[in-house]
């Protein structure tokens, strides 16, 4: 594959659909988005391998909402790693990249140098998805408990809990290194979805994980049959397929399911991006009372804010917001 063909594909979006199995999905490659969310945190291993699972999953659920919408996954938990947070920004305009960012919570002296299940890091928690629709309209929110074993697992879960809908993931990220190169991280995930007919009937079988509703919960019948066969294709799918860069999202949704007559659809680009401003960070500031403000004014009487997503730092006098600076 050419060099143009790699990068084409890095930091995309693709949609698709199985029509043999009445089946919809996305392919997801993140590498100079992911890249630039982790190197500039500097996040320790196992935080930084649950951030490129987070940031995958926003990019694989966030394709599909309206345009200007903004997705966020929030989770929190009670271990060493107490929050990820993630957003992702459709675009205004069709054509226009997505904009995404991520950040994280953790306690360092609590984690270890490096853990082959950083999800127990989180302990017990919840997983949260908000979808924004603007202005003038009220936010959805849906909550449920970790739980599965992954972040991955987590989102099947929700969405067969709050939305009775069968979804799966396949994820994969890694550190790598192309000869004379810097490291660099590149990640790369499938989604499926079988969207559910009217009148869905829950089966509520042994299949259930910790008291919640899993993917094979809400099929039955042909639907539970071709959800099956498709689930097992994507098995056999290797983590050199999954981030790239030399098998292309088109040529391995050929290569895992041509039997399937997949059908693709236009590309979504996704690129870094951040919302803050010194103006939202003045508007943040109107909750505060004086008092309050002079508590977080510094000994040289500087007020300043930190984004927590993309290390913008802004510093302001009390006097210009209103308030006089106390020491």
């Amino acid at each position: 594959m050419s060099l143009a063909r790699q990068i084409a594909w890095d930091d995309m979006i693709l949609p698709f659909q199985l029509d043999r199995a009445d089946i919809r999905g996305r392919v997801a490659r993140l590498d100079t988005v992911l890249e630039r969310i982790l190197s500039q945190h500097r996040y320790p291993d196992p935080v930084a391998d649950l951030v490129a699972e987070a940031c995958l999953l926003t990019a694989l659920i966030g394709q599909s909402i309206s345009p200007g919408w903004r997705l966020s996954l929030q989770v929190r938990g009670e271990g060493p790693i107490r929050l990820i947070a993630t957003d992702y920004f459709a675009p205004e305009v069709a054509g226009e990249a997505a904009r995404m960012r991520a950040y994280a919570g953790f306690d360092a002296e609590g984690l270890p140098e490096r853990s082959a299940q950083p999800f127990a890091l989180l302990g017990r928690g919840h997983y949260g998805v908000t979808i924004d629709q603007g202005l003038g309209k009220r936010p959805y929110q849906g909550i449920t408990p970790l739980a599965g074993g992954s972040l991955a697992a987590s989102t099947e879960i929700y969405f067969a809990q709050s939305e009775q809908i069968a979804t799966r993931f396949k994820l994969d990220a890694a550190l790598t290194q192309d000869p004379g190169g810097a490291p660099a991280w590149r990640a790369g995930g499938v989604m499926l979805q079988h969207l559910p007919a009217a009148g869905i009937h829950v089966t509520g079988g042994p299949s259930r994980v910790d008291g919640l509703l899993a993917a094979q919960d809400v099929l039955e019948g042909e639907a539970a049959e071709n959800w099956r066969r498709v689930n097992m294709l994507l098995d056999t799918a290797e983590t050199h397929e999954l981030i790239g860069p030399h098998v292309s999202p088109d040529a391995l949704l050929v290569r895992l399911f041509h039997e399937e007559q997949p059908r693709v659809f236009q590309a979504q680009a996704a690129v870094f991006g951040c919302t803050c401003s010194a103006q939202k960070v003045v508007d943040a500031m109107a909750q505060y009372s004086a008092r309050d403000i002079g508590q977080m004014t510094t000994e040289d009487g500087v007020l300043t804010a930190d984004c927590q997503f993309c290390g913008a730092h802004f510093e302001f006098d009390p006097a210009t917001l209103g308030y006089e600076a106390r020491r």
